[in-house]
């Protein structure tokens, strides 16, 4: 035992560890080196618990794993990242050309590298969006079989390929290419088990049985069972699409990436892929508007910017009164004084002391004459604040010294409320237009074609509703108040300063020229390079929602430096962009800082020149002086209102992308709440293209075929024949052409929310939302606790859910990553149950279950849509002999339509489908045949019958 590769011995485990049942319940098994072993269970078993146990995922509660020798590793969901065929393959390791070339060959993807349009240098884009199922299957194994390693745990990757692909998978692959190695192979496909070395049967998370095929099958265990069930993976390929599925993909934005790997000279360059568009130029008036637009429209903005301007009045007005106070205690503080002091201080004396000798002049104050050409304003705003200063004047010098305290006291609060006020509304209308901005790009990610998501990373949305939003939330409330505010300071400024002195009106202007032009040239840099980080930011969010998802893969392979290495290389390219953004922001301000350092020094030699009131003086330079920081982060502030108003421009671009057809049809156009009564459905020259461009492929040509009420119908087809495009077509998920008719009806006239919902589909990946059992069952709360329940023993699954620590309360995790496979198909058929459609739709469903769990799923739907038209794209082809039809799909069209028996045994024809039974050996082709006769003699016998009875 101690030369043994694999050593487990008594491994308790649970994933949660509130739950009552073990996962792994005193496990015991030692594998030795060149062991190929299979393992085998039903659904729920423990089959990869007890993988992601040896890998270490799955920590243990007792109990211990020892594994000598570098460990590979292919997950049951296969990983892909968004790269090359090439990089994923090869994940970080370097070219070796010669084992490269064998992995290729033994994984099958010899083919699939011919029909890709770039061979192994194909973009797959996120999760390998642009690849069928088989083939992602098929890279991820090769992944694992690529790496060098002492020991290959292999989760189930036979489900996914057909019984061809699978048989040489299986022999020129594990058996001979990995001969010598330890593989431990997860399967549901038991025509191969007499050909592993040694097999598993697990149990409730038991070893119930270990051994060989002859010593098990003799046992008469469970196994014996396992193989009375249908066991042969006569399957069509689990290619839904070719690589023609997205037209357009997507790449990370620097041409070079850490999985890359040496390749000889002389090959051509990697393909290249759609990047995220970025726009260019000043941001739009229609951009503004749509941020204005949100915030409650023209009213709303024109009452802000007046309570804006009245704060600046009110500003400016205390500011001048300051001036107009200061300067009538100057004229007085020479009688005070002896004529020689200094006025401020004088006017704070008289206010200190209150001596009716210092306060003794009475008669009007008038500002110090200027030129004619302000003499009117100036002298306008001084008679202002002396008319109000007399209206409230007793005659009492001892009570009137006060009134110029409470003047400037009522400016000074005035001004403190309205800001106030107006901060208020303002943040508060703010807010709303981001929450407007935010449900409306919401919406229309909602209402967004597949053809969106087919070309649009996950990461590339996350940054829209992330940073961009963020930046929409909290940073471009407070910029715009500072650009609204300082540029009516700044206003007030010039006023004032040209009121004191008109002839500071002319370096004014010479700045304001200066400042328009540096600002502009600043914009055009700053714009686009704030562009240029937004897009490269989207990349890092992309490589950590891949990360996250492939941690198992990851760990198994040892290549978290690769990975981080390669968020470096994006988080490097982002720096790069936001270190060119601060580096201009920064010498902007230096520029603007020089600048104002001039005009204050020429405003200041003004009144060397011309003498003035120390009043005005102090006015002018201290207002310039405050014009110097104010300026400077004006039009920092007025330039990143720009910058950050690209976030806008991209929120308000995802709400404008092109929108699936109208949920909602026209109460004419509404079919009655009881269609479809029958589930006849007829297809008439139906043509399909994933992409809008009308020049696109069309991977569904001219399809016409009708299906009866209460029909089974089986759909077969080689890779890329089109039998998941055929179910997008009756979904209207993509751009279909001709009509679809359910029970007459035109599917095109009605709206989506009408069709869809009398449509169940059990998908090829099943798909659970974070959230309760229930909530998964029945997101609408329609039905009762007793039919979920009762939903739930139809499918075997009451027991699993009695066990959960809340039963239907109990939380799903992100993806139902705490169920199995297995149970997750049973969970997605238990909701076509409740829904009780006339039409259901079973993309591939069996695909990754066991026999049991197949011929159970294969009774229910016989038992309860027994009523019901049955749609089942195949996986294995003993699953459609008792169909009574097959459709038959090669190259986007139906090349054959008749019940199984007859496309056997009829002579002539393309003898598609006799040939797909034939490749499984004339064995399986026998067995096949029988079932078919049997079906088609057993729905012969009514219509014999009838016809005797006549």
């Amino acid at each position: 035992l101690s030369d043994a590769g694999v050593i487990v011995e008594k491994a308790v485990a649970r994933w949660d560890a509130k739950a009552t049942e073990l996962t792994l319940d005193g496990v015991d098994l030692h594998v030795q080196p060149g062991t190929l072993v299979a393992v085998i269970g039903p659904v729920g078993a423990g089959k990869s618990s007890l993988i992601h146990a040896i890998l270490g995922e799955l920590p243990l509660e007792s109990g211990s794993i020892k594994v000598n020798g570098n460990v590979s590793y292919a997950s049951q969901e296969p990983w892909l990242f968004s790269g090359t065929v090439r990089q994923n393959i090869l994940f970080g390791l370097p070219m070796d050309r010669e084992r490269y070339k064998q992995v290729v060959k033994t994984c099958a993807l010899e083919r699939d590298f011919h029909l890709f349009a770039d061979g192994d240098k194909t973009i797959v884009g996120e999760r390998g969006v642009s690849l069928s199922g088989g083939q992602k299957a098929r890279i991820s194994l090769a992944r694992a079989v690529y790496r060098r390693a002492e020991v290959y745990l292999l989760d189930d990757p036979l489900s996914a390929v057909d019984s061809h692909v699978g048989r040489h998978l299986f022999d020129h692959c594990m058996r001979d290419y990995l001969r010598g190695k330890i593989v431990i192979l997860v399967t549901h496909q038991l025509q191969y088990l007499q050909n592993a070395d040694q097999i598993v049967v697990m149990m409730h998370g038991r070893v119930e049985a270990v051994g060989t095929y002859d010593k098990l099958r003799e046992s008469g265990q469970d196994f014996a069972q396992l193989l009375a069930a249908p066991s042969g993976r006569e399957d069509d390929s689990t290619d839904t699409e070719s690589i023609k599925r997205s037209g357009s993909l997507y790449k990370r934005q620097n041409s070079e990436s850490s999985m890359d790997s040496a390749v000889a000279d002389g090959e051509g360059p990697e393909a290249k892929a759609t990047e995220e568009r970025q726009k260019e130029g000043s941001i739009g008036y229609d951009v503004y508007r749509a941020y204005f637009r949100a915030s409650g429209g023209n009213l709303v903005v024109v009452l802000i910017l007046f309570m804006f301007l009245l704060s600046q009045l009110s500003a400016s007005g205390g500011d001048y009164f300051l001036t107009y106070w200061v300067n009538k205690a100057e004229e007085k503080a020479p009688a005070a004084a002896g004529g020689d002091g200094d006025a401020a201080g004088a006017m704070f004396s008289a206010l200190a002391n209150g001596t009716a000798e210092e306060l003794n002049e009475t008669t009007t104050f008038e500002p110090p004459a200027v030129t004619t050409a302000v003499t009117t304003g100036a002298g306008g705003i001084g008679v202002f604040f002396t008319a109000i200063r007399q209206m409230f004047a007793s005659g009492d010098e001892e009570e009137d010294r006060y009134i110029d305290i409470y003047i400037f006291t009522a400016l000074t609060v005035a001004t403190v409320v309205i800001t106030l006020t107006r901060s208020m509304f303002f943040f508060r209308t703010a807010m709303k237009a981001s929450r407007k901005l935010h449900d409306a790009m919401f919406n229309g990610i909602t209402r967004a074609s597949m053809y969106f998501f087919n070309t649009n990373p996950s990461g590339r949305i996350l940054n829209r509703f992330s940073k961009d939003m963020g930046q929409i939330d909290e940073y471009l409330p407070s910029v715009t108040v500072d650009v609204i505010q300082i540029f009516l300071s700044l206003i007030g400024i010039v006023v004032v300063v040209a009121i004191v002195n008109p002839y500071n009106l002319i370096p004014t202007v010479v700045i304001g020229i200066i400042f328009y032009f540096m600002r502009a040239f600043y914009l055009l840099t700053s714009r686009n390079i704030k562009r240029v980080e937004a897009i490269t930011r989207s990349p890092i969010y992309s490589h950590l929602s891949a990360s996250l998802s492939g941690l198992s893969t990851i760990r198994a392979f040892g290549a978290e430096k690769v990975l981080v290495h390669e968020f470096d290389s994006h988080q490097d390219l982002h720096s790069s962009a936001f270190y060119l953004f601060i580096s201009t922001s920064r010498a902007f301000g230096f520029y603007l800082d020089v600048f104002c350092v001039i005009y204050i020094a020429i405003v200041t030699l003004t009144f060397f020149i011309r003498g003035d009131s120390g009043g005005n003086v102090g006015l002018a330079i201290t207002q310039a002086l405050g014009m110097t920081g104010m300026v400077q982060w004006g039009m920092r502030q007025s330039a990143e209102l720009e910058n950050t108003m690209t976030s806008v421009e991209r929120v308000v671009e995802y709400d404008n992308v092109d929108p699936e057809p109208a949920l909602e049809a026209p109460a004419d156009k509404k079919p009655p709440k009881e269609w479809p009564q029958e589930g006849r459905i007829r297809f008439e020259k139906v043509t399909l293209r994933y992409s809008p461009d009308a020049d696109s492929d069309l991977v569904l040509r001219d399809l016409q075929f009708e299906i009866e009420p209460r029909e089974k119908i089986g759909i077969v087809g080689r890779t890329g024949a089109g039998k998941s495009s055929l179910i997008n077509a009756l979904f209207r998920l993509s751009y279909n052409g001709g009509s679809i008719l359910i029970d007459t009806r035109d599917t095109s006239q009605m709206g989506l929310h009408d069709l869809r919902a009398k449509l169940s589909i059990i998908p090829q990946e099943p798909v659970l939302f974070s959230g309760t059992l229930r909530y998964n069952l029945d997101p609408f709360d329609e039905y009762p606790d007793e039919k979920l329940w009762r939903a739930l023993k139809e499918v075997k699954l009451e027991d699993a859910v009695n066990e959960l620590p809340s039963g239907l309360s109990s939380k799903i995790n992100e993806g139902g990553s705490n169920f199995s496979v297995g149970q997750r198909q049973l969970v997605c058929l238990a909701r076509a149950i409740l829904r009780e459609n006339k039409i259901l739709v079973m993309d591939e469903a069996t695909a990754n279950v066991d026999p049991q769990t197949d011929k159970l799923i294969q009774q229910t739907i016989r038992e309860k849509f027994n009523d019901c038209t049955v749609l089942t794209i195949a996986h294995r082809l003993n699953t459609v002999m008792d169909s009574d039809k097959v459709l038959v799909m090669d190259a986007g069209r139906c090349v054959e339509f008749g019940t199984p028996y007859e496309l056997l045994t009829t002579e002539g024809g393309p003898k598609v489908f006799y040939g797909m039974v034939k490749q499984t050996g004339k064995s399986t082709f026998n067995t096949l045949l029988k079932i078919a006769e049997e079906s088609h003699n057993q729905k012969l016998k009514p219509i014999k019958e009838a016809e005797a009875t006549e």
